[in-house]
C-alpha cells in the first residue's frame, strides 16, 4: 500500500515515515470532520423533507441524529490526538460556560426587553438571522415536554449538551483553527494565536447559529480558552456548561426559541 502514496507535487514515493504521518493526518481529519459533518447534513435533511414542522415525529429525529452523532465520535475517536483535561483548567472552564450562557440568554430576556425596547427591538432585528425581520415567538415546540415527553426532551438537552457541543469543539477549534494554520494541523500547538484566522473561524461559528451575534463571542471565548489553555477538553467543558444551562433554561421557562 506505501508504494501506492504518492507525493501530489512530485509525483516522488512517500518514504514509510512520510507515509505514517500521511496517514496519521488522514485519519485524524475524518476524526475530527465526520461527526460533525453528520450532524449538519441531518440538520439539512430535516429541513429538505420538511420535519422540523413535524411535531410527532421531530423529536425523535434529534434523538436519532444524537445517537448517530455520539457513534461516530466513539468510532472515530479523535480526543486520542490529545492528553487528558488538566483539571486546574475546569475552573476557568466553568466559568466561560455559565458566561456565554448569560451572554448568550440576556438580550433576549423580556425584563430587559421592558426597560429598553429600542435595544430589544434592534437586538431582535439585526442580531438573530435572518437579519431585519423580527422572529415570531415560539407558543408551541416539538420538544416541550407536553408534545414529546421528558424522555426525549432529556435526550435533547443531552445531545445538545453532551455530544454535539463535543463534536463542535473538536472540528471547529481542535481541527479547522488549526488546519487553517497547518495542513498538518496535529504539529500546529493548541496555542498558537493568529489574529486573521482566530477571528475568521469565530465568524463562521457564529452564522451557525440563528443568534449570530453571540454566536461570535461564544465562538471568540471558546477558541480564546482553548489557546489560553492548550487544553481542548477545557473549551469542551465550557461548550457543554452552556449548552446544559441552556437547555434547562428553556425547559423551565418555555424559551423554546433558543432551540
Amino acid at each position: 500500500m506505501r508504494q501506492a502514496e504518492q507525493d501530489k507535487s512530485g509525483g516522488r514515493l512517500l518514504s514509510e515515515e512520510e507515509w505514517r504521518e500521511h496517514q496519521e493526518i488522514k485519519a485524524a481529519t475524518w476524526g475530527h470532520v465526520a461527526p460533525f459533518v453528520y450532524w449538519i447534513a441531518c440538520i439539512f435533511l430535516v429541513g429538505q423533507f420538511a420535519l422540523a414542522d413535524d411535531s410527532s415525529v421531530r423529536a425523535w429525529v434529534y434523538a436519532a441524529q444524537t445517537v448517530g452523532g455520539l457513534a461516530l465520535f466513539l468510532y472515530f475517536r479523535p480526543w486520542r490526538w490529545y492528553t487528558r483535561l488538566d483539571v486546574k483548567n475546569l475552573p476557568l472552564a466553568l466559568a466561560v460556560g455559565v458566561g456565554v450562557f448569560v451572554i448568550w440568554v440576556l438580550p433576549e430576556a423580556y425584563w430587559l426587553g421592558d426597560r429598553f425596547p429600542a435595544w430589544r427591538q434592534f437586538y431582535l432585528k439585526i442580531a438573530i438571522l435572518p437579519p431585519w425581520s423580527i422572529p415570531d415567538p415560539v407558543e408551541t415546540s416539538p420538544f416541550s415536554p407536553a408534545v414529546a415527553g421528558w424522555p426525549l426532551v432529556m435526550m435533547r438537552i443531552a445531545g445538545s449538551a453532551f455530544v454535539i457541543a463535543i463534536i463542535e469543539e473538536f472540528f471547529w477549534r481542535g481541527w479547522l483553527y488549526r488546519w487553517l494554520l497547518g495542513r498538518n494541523f496535529l504539529k500546529v500547538d493548541l496555542g498558537t494565536w493568529h489574529t486573521g484566522v482566530f477571528l475568521a473561524v469565530s465568524a463562521v461559528f457564529a452564522v451557525e447559529h440563528m443568534q449570530w451575534a453571540v454566536g461570535f463571542i461564544a465562538g471568540v471565548a471558546y477558541l480564546w480558552l482553548m489557546i489560553r489553555t492548550r487544553d481542548i477538553w477545557a473549551a469542551a467543558v465550557a461548550h457543554v456548561v452552556t449548552n446544559l444551562l441552556l437547555g434547562i433554561y428553556v425547559v423551565a421557562f418555555d424559551k423554546y426559541e433558543f432551540w
